[in-house]
């Protein structure tokens, strides 16, 4: 397996150079250029619309994820900082060489690492969206309601138009409308490609 590809981005050179060397000690981990990188390490002041619109001029990849290593406070929809590739969160005081080691390996391996008071801020933020834009119009997270992610989920264990249409007591024109809509809304391909969908995002 190969090492996560790490890169550090600060405008202060003796800070770059503290993380850089942090990192390098690290033999589970690759320093490279921000271009190449996985993940960027990045330090900031505060993480408030400015330090978001930063991160998204450095966003390297799709996929590349972000490190910050704030000295100050959250002033952001912690939501939005997601969207940008935020997935660890250091105070500055609290990222030693260790803390910081273990917050790249983690978001390299799909995984978050956030304080306790971001952590209620993202929460508070998912449970409002929830409650009041998504359960109104019948919709989860994920975009599908309840009566199409079942339908995704019958489809992932083999079943045929007809079964699935018999087991929901629907017509097999209503569950292909479903499917239509789905795949529609998602721009996604084909029913293989809805069913992958929801696979990756745990629904089914």
């Amino acid at each position: 397996m190969s090492k996560p590809h790490v890169a550090v981005q600060s405008t202060d050179p003796i800070t770059r150079c503290g993380l850089e060397h942090a990192l390098e000690r690290s033999p589970q981990l690759l320093l490279t250029a921000v271009e190449e990188a996985d993940v960027v390490v990045v330090a900031l002041d505060t993480v408030d619309a400015a330090a978001l619109e930063t991160l998204q001029a450095l966003k390297p990849g799709e996929d590349a994820r972000f490190v910050v290593v704030a000295s100050r406070g959250w002033y952001v929809d912690p939501t939005l900082a997601v969207e940008c590739g935020v997935r660890a969160v250091l105070w500055r005081e609290e990222a030693n060489a260790n803390a910081l080691v273990r917050a790249v390996a983690m978001v390299a391996a799909g995984q978050a690492w956030l304080p306790p008071s971001v952590q209620g801020r993202l929460l508070d933020q998912v449970e409002h969206v929830q409650r009041e834009v998504l359960r109104p119009r019948g919709l989860t997270s994920s975009g599908l309601t309840g009566r199409e992610i079942d339908v995704l989920r019958m489809l992932s264990e083999g079943l045929d138009l007809a079964e699935i249409a018999q087991k929901m007591s629907y017509s097999e024109r209503t569950i292909k409308k479903i499917i239509s809509s789905v795949t529609t809304r998602l721009q996604l391909r084909n029913r293989v490609h809805a069913v992958t969908y929801a696979i990756r995002a745990g629904l089914i």
